[in-house]
């Protein structure tokens, strides 16, 4: 394998001062009386230390190829989510060499990214990149990943907070260092990085390729500290395998939490030991009469650790009391009139209920939710609480409040869509606003009594709404939702009366009733999610649409390369004639396997 030599600063040929004679002409003028002839100059021995004439070839051809070589293929601030601050260095390209090692603090989170960059390097460069480790890393031709909780400066003394997932991002002549205060920052660095360099990266098998980065300063921290999408696993159930390909594509935008709708009136998608008919019955239907299917415990555990790996959080979302149809098939006593309704296939809403007024409700639920609590790490439970209409008024909010009680005797914190607003305030409560009218007394008021905010309106984040009116799939109950309009609003000013500092993050739910594949999921994902992320990760003096959308086009190879299906959205101006990467031909080895 041959080594691509790593670029050094750019050299610029000195001009000519006026009648300075040029390389031909001295060649043409005779020589001196006494002036030694070139034959002459090779014989005589050279002064100690004085280079010969192959070290001063090589000097030579490496100078040329410095000054023939491209320049990156992309700007530093061709990322998505947008950087917050961003100084470019145009005569500090570095290129990525067949020898670079990736050399992290000893954390064994910091290693952790470090083997997770190699891993993302290996497929498509070819190349072994060893990670090691050091108590202070520096790049040495390679990538450096430090942890240093004292890094809020730039290169050139810009201050920002990294906080607990900012990183700032230097690339020189002489490598590239990702500095973080935290594991979480360092992966995020590593997303950007991995953006910036060309789309062929994606590539699952070597191509040829010069992988250069644009030298420069980038410091970064996100606005919001929830950002996430939601994938209803209910309505339609998917694999543990599609699952982790939805955390993959929310790891690459720097979202941070899964939010998971486990139960509905079509299945129950959870293992509970202490229920077990909830999925041996009721897990064993969904949306047009299909097979179900649910996740054990070991599932439910291996999507939980794959996603934290990732520094995401998962959010496990119980609905209640409404979409219950499915627990009450496997457990009528739940019902209000003890009776087993049919099997749910549709895609209506509101019918169904726990029986509020019976004390077994409330041991099914304190069970439930123990032991879904008991499998997630993270602080959040999310109870649901919508299109409960046959639950009202006091009903519904005793219900509610007995709920947020259990919850919060776990140790974690409730999460509730927006109907929960009316019941009494609960220390860290969260509701997860829907809306499409961004005026909401009653939520408005819950948020003056404590409530924290997740910004999720229905038309500009649902991402089950389709783009157009011949999208193929999904609804448009909230109208049609396209890149724009996913994009042109600000999650910090969008309800009425609600200050800023009460928004939570932002999330996108992608509801599963037309939804059966992993293609159908990504499809109307990509390529509003990054829009989402965007609004939820960079500041907003960043938003701008004509940048955001030639930015998001370059993403469009990168799906492309990676085997990942998209909706070509004609309001962005994706490439016309991709590249495909040329493949060459590698002798595998466990070091160049990821």
């Amino acid at each position: 394998m041959s080594t691509t030599p790593s670029p050094g600063p750019t050299a610029v040929p000195t001009p000519l001062s006026a009648g300075e004679p040029d390389a031909a002409t001295l060649a043409r003028t005779p020589l001196s009386a006494g002036e030694p002839d070139a034959a002459t100059l090779a014989r005589t021995p050279l002064s100690a230390g004085e280079p010969d004439a192959a070290t001063l070839a090589r000097a030579a051809e490496q100078t040329a190829s410095e000054l023939l070589a491209p320049a990156a293929p992309h700007r530093l601030a061709d990322v998505v989510p947008a950087p917050q601050h961003v100084q470019p260095n145009p005569t500090a390209d570095w290129v990525l060499p067949a020898e670079a090692v990736i050399v992290s603090s000893a954390d064994p989170a910091a290693l952790a990214v470090a083997e997770q960059l190699a891993q993302l390097l290996r497929p498509a460069t070819g190349y072994p990149l060893p990670v090691t480790d050091a108590t202070t890393p520096e790049p040495a031709g390679g990538i450096a990943l430090v942890l240093d909780d004292s890094a809020d400066l730039d290169a050139e003394g810009y201050s920002a907070d990294l906080g607990a997932e900012g990183y700032r991002l230097d690339i020189a002549t002489d490598g590239v260092r990702v500095t973080a205060a935290t594991a979480a920052g360092l992966f995020h660095g590593v997303q950007t990085l991995r953006q910036l360099l060309p789309a062929a990266i994606e590539s699952p098998s070597p191509v040829t390729e010069r992988w250069a980065l644009p030298g420069g300063t980038i410091t970064d921290a996100p606005r919001f500290p929830y950002r996430g999408a939601m994938l209803d696993v209910a309505r339609h159930f998917f694999t543990v395998e599609d699952v982790l390909r939805v955390v993959d594509h929310l790891a690459r935008y720097k979202l941070n939490h899964l939010h998971l709708h486990l139960t509905d009136d079509q299945g129950w998608r959870i293992a509970v030991d202490s229920w077990p008919k909830l999925t041996t019955v009721g897990g064993t239907t969904e949306v047009g009469g299909g097979p179900g299917g649910h996740y054990t415990k070991a599932d439910y555990q291996r999507i939980v650790s794959y996603a934290a790996a990732r520094h995401i959080t998962v959010v496990p979302e119980i609905d209640l009391p409404g979409h219950t149809n499915s627990a009450l098939v496997a457990y009528p006593e739940l019902a209000p009139d003890k009776i087993a309704p049919p099997p749910y296939t549709g895609t209506e809403v509101g019918f169904s209920y726990v029986d509020p007024a019976d004390e077994r409700t409330y041991d099914f639920v304190a069970d439930v939710l123990g032991e879904v609590a008991a499998l997630t790490p993270g602080p959040w439970l999310h109870i649901g609480g919508d299109e409960a209409f046959k639950v009202k008024g006091e009903v519904y909010t005793g219900f509610v409040e007995r709920v947020q009680r259990i919850v919060a005797d776990l140790g974690k914190t409730v999460v509730g869509w927006h109907q929960l607003a009316p019941a009494a305030h609960l220390d860290g409560r969260v509701l997860q606003w829907w809306g499409t009218n961004g005026e909401d007394p009653t939520t408005v008021e819950a948020v003056r009594r404590g409530a924290r905010l997740i910004v999720s309106p229905g038309n500009h984040a649902y991402l089950d709404m389709k783009y157009a009116p011949d999208t193929p799939i999904g609804h448009d109950w909230a109208g049609l939702i396209d890149v724009r309009k996913a994009y042109d609003w600000d999650p910090g000013t969008h309800i009425a009366d609600v200050p800023a500092e009460a928004v939570l993050g932002v999330e996108a739910p992608l509801w599963t009733e037309s939804v059966t594949s992993l293609a159908d999921i990504e499809l109307l994902l990509l390529p509003r999610l990054p829009a989402i992320a965007e609004l939820g990760w960079s500041t907003r003096a960043t938003h701008d649409w004509a940048d955001f959308r030639d930015r998001l086009a370059g993403q469009g190879p990168r799906w492309t390369t990676a085997g990942i299906t998209f909706h070509r959205a004609p309001e962005i101006p994706w490439p016309t004639a991709p590249t495909i990467p040329t493949q060459r031909n590698m002798p595998q080895t466990d070091a160049a396997t990821p």
